[in-house]
């Protein structure tokens, strides 16, 4: 077992830890969506110059499926083995299995393909809606990511749905000298 950050002590079982706050998690959330829009963009480019495309309509499908690639491996290597993104490290989170262990490949595999939970169902509620534009679609998504918060407030541990599904759970990473380790705030 991995060592929970600031205790030095391995765990052996569900560690005490509280869940980071919701407005911690949602500020986590917001910053790694910025930084994975230069993924995007980046991964966009690479498959455009190796597929030669020249139009951005043209191979649309394939695009797609390699930014889930790209996104898949980008996440699933951060989150295994008790890595951290940088929006992690910036806000001080770490992804744990339910007895405080660090990820495995597989898991953290699993963990990545339920986070579409956040975001597939208002696509297709926003599909079957037949709302097309960018509008409309955003204020689907931004539905489900209340939704999702507001599912997390009745989950065990107050983790969201995909984190719960997948068997693993965020936790406090602050450094033990910096603060309490789970104070006023990590309540939500």
């Amino acid at each position: 077992m991995n060592p929970l950050p600031g205790t030095g002590t391995a765990t052996t079982a569900a560690p005490t830890v509280r869940a980071p706050g919701f407005a911690r998690r949602l500020a986590c959330f917001v910053y790694e969506g910025m930084l994975v829009f230069g993924v995007v963009v980046l991964a966009g480019y690479l498959y455009g110059a190796l597929t030669q495309q020249k139009h951005a309509l043209q191979g649309q499908l394939g695009l797609q499926v390699f930014v889930f690639l790209v996104l898949g491996i980008y996440f699933t290597w951060f989150w295994a083995a008790g890595r951290q993104t940088l929006a992690m490290k910036t806000w001080h989170l770490r992804l744990a299995d339910r007895q405080g262990g660090a990820l495995s490949q597989p898991r953290a595999a699993g963990r990545y393909l339920l986070s579409w939970l956040w975001f597939l169902p208002a696509l297709a509620g926003a599909g079957l809606a037949g709302h097309t534009d960018g509008g409309r679609v955003s204020l689907w998504l931004a539905a489900g990511v209340v939704a999702n918060i507001l599912l997390a407030r009745l989950l065990p541990g107050r983790q969201y749905a995909h984190d719960w599904l997948a068997g693993t759970r965020l936790v406090d990473a602050r450094p033990a000298a910096g603060g309490n380790g789970g104070g006023a705030e990590s309540q939500g």
